[in-house]
């Protein structure tokens, strides 16, 4: 895919679209969310297209937008710089879960409230193989224990900060933001998810995304 997954369409609607529902319908009533801002990163030169659909979204919580960095390490220490200092807890979500539920953020604010951190996740089911060169299966890796991390992460804002603030100055690099904290000997939990909150990665994924969405349009 070409196009930047915050644009992505599905069902008629850019990916940015849902994600943003889901934050701006988190229970006011909540004392961990009774405050919600969204802080939205995207490439150098799409803001004012991100701002059309952010006003196309007609959510009822500010939105901010900026421009993201390199990786997505760097967008979210980006983003960390202009969230609100009054916010204890920030969540970071990839726009391309497009089916992460209110009630799941919501977990994973309630999860962080009593932790450093907490990501969606769920147990993996499949058999896993180490594979080396030639497509050679050298180990099977037991799967008891072992958790598949999705997003949202909520954790506590001023550990997330310290905990970017850290990588960047040791020059480390992570695949999400929890395995900072866990870097950093903070605690992270899981919160158990299923598979229906996909990551949009590719055209088949897009046509799954697209059938469930009518699925759900139907019910």
């Amino acid at each position: 895919m070409d196009t930047p997954k915050a644009f992505v369409q599905l069902a008629g609607r850019p990916l940015l679209y849902y994600s943003l529902r889901a934050v701006a319908a988190l229970d006011a009533n909540n004392d961990k969310v009774a405050t919600v801002e969204a802080v939205v990163t995207v490439p150098a030169g799409m803001e004012k297209r991100a701002r059309g659909e952010v006003e196309r979204a007609r959510v009822e919580i500010p939105v901010k937008l900026v421009a993201g960095g390199s990786e997505r390490q760097d967008s979210v220490r980006i983003a960390l710089g202009i969230t609100s200092a009054e916010s204890e807890i920030v969540v970071v979500h990839d726009a391309a879960r497009p089916f992460a539920t209110p009630a799941l953020f919501s977990a994973c604010i309630e999860a962080a409230g009593h932790a450093d951190g907490a990501t969606a996740a769920v147990a993996v089911a499949d058999t896993l193989k180490r594979v080396e060169e030639g497509r050679t299966i050298v180990a099977t890796v037991a799967r008891a224990g072992l958790w598949q991390a999705q997003t949202p992460q909520a954790f506590r804002r001023e550990v997330l900060i310290a905990a970017h603030a850290r990588a960047l100055s040791g020059r480390w690099v992570a695949t999400d933001d929890a395995e900072l904290i866990e870097r950093c000997g903070g605690r992270v939990e899981v919160v158990e998810s299923s598979a229906a909150n996909l990551k949009i990665t590719t055209a088949a994924d897009l046509e799954i995304a697209e059938a469930l969405a009518a699925r759900s349009s139907a019910g």
